[in-house]
């Protein structure tokens, strides 16, 4: 029998009902597939379970961590001391508001939300469509793809502070902008949000959502482990164009490469570790504004 941590055996004693899981490895939940363990994972099922976690933590003075699909995340090799709460798959449910609107709770995944409102002939959300984080996390973000951001029909979100309290925040609230939110600055975890779109031919959108997808494959070393985007688009550039104009497609670190597919991608080839990601992103940061005085700066969230 595993010997549990003071801290695992603590929130065991205190949310019984929530489900623990103690020494998950990370490279399980981030699609980098890097990480070492957390020594406590919570998946907490609603805002209930989300409250009791936070309160809890509160008590036990551990700041969580929050992970949505981990599609944006480069964890540490040496793992999470504390709890890190997974939103993927535990906040989950999609439903319409009224004709225009439907609320997607913030563990549902981008791509699930875009096949929902294409089912009920809604337009605006096709961009999402092969994004592969949760809505959570696009709001956070403000994530965005073929011209097309979270912030052009995001309507309100419900979100919930560290002691357990709820309000909701209005479009005008949130402070988007390229890659970010007011969330991004504050300690405000995402429940649930709000959007907004357009009637639509269900025939129309749908093929728009294939094109999109057709596009990506294309385009974007997707059969690799990645955290997609590594990093933003610096103003009045594209990022992938410099770092593959500054000949960098290729270069590796231990197992991490920049792709030879798409050079704005670092891919985990195999065996990468944290620190091989990072010292490659840092290098092509040097690279990029030694050859061109452009400074790159990360998407990819390192913890």
């Amino acid at each position: 029998m595993i010997e549990l941590t003071d801290l695992q055996q603590r929130f065991r004693e205190y949310v019984p009902d929530v489900d623990l899981r103690f020494g998950q490895p990370l490279r399980n939940h981030t699609s980098f597939r890097i990480g070492g363990n957390a020594e406590i994972m919570a998946f907490p099922k609603n805002a209930d379970d989300l409250r009791e976690l936070l309160i809890t933590s509160a008590i036990l003075d551990c700041k969580p961590v929050i992970l949505g699909a981990g599609t944006n995340v480069l964890a540490p090799d040496e793992g999470i001391t504390g709890i890190v709460i997974c939103l993927k798959d535990a906040f989950d449910g999609i439903e319409m508001v009224d004709d225009c609107c439907i609320r997607c709770m913030a563990g549902v995944t981008m791509t699930r939300a875009a096949v929902f409102a294409a089912n009920h002939g809604l337009t605006g959300m096709e961009f999402a469509h092969g994004i592969p984080g949760t809505v959570g996390g696009g709001v956070y973000m403000n994530a965005g793809a073929y011209g097309g951001e979270i912030s052009q029909i995001c309507e309100s979100v419900q979100v919930m502070d560290l002691q357990g309290n709820v309000r909701t925040l209005d479009k005008d609230e949130l402070d988007f902008s390229y890659r970010h939110s007011i969330l991004t600055k504050t300690n405000d975890i995402i429940i649930s949000a709000v959007f907004r779109l357009q009637p639509g031919n269900v025939y129309d959108i749908r093929s728009k959502m294939k094109d999109l997808m057709s596009r990506r494959t294309a385009s974007q070393p997707l059969d690799m482990p990645s955290a997609g985007s590594a990093f933003k688009r610096p103003e009045g550039y594209y990022a992938a164009a410099l770092i593959e104009q500054a000949g960098l497609k290729g270069l590796r670190v231990g197992g991490a490469e920049v792709s030879c597919k798409h050079a704005g991608f670092i891919v985990n080839t195999g065996g990468a570790s944290a620190n091989d990601v990072k010292t490659l992103i840092q290098q092509v940061i040097d690279r990029v504004y030694t050859d061109f005085g452009v400074t790159l700066e990360p998407e990819i969230r390192l913890w």
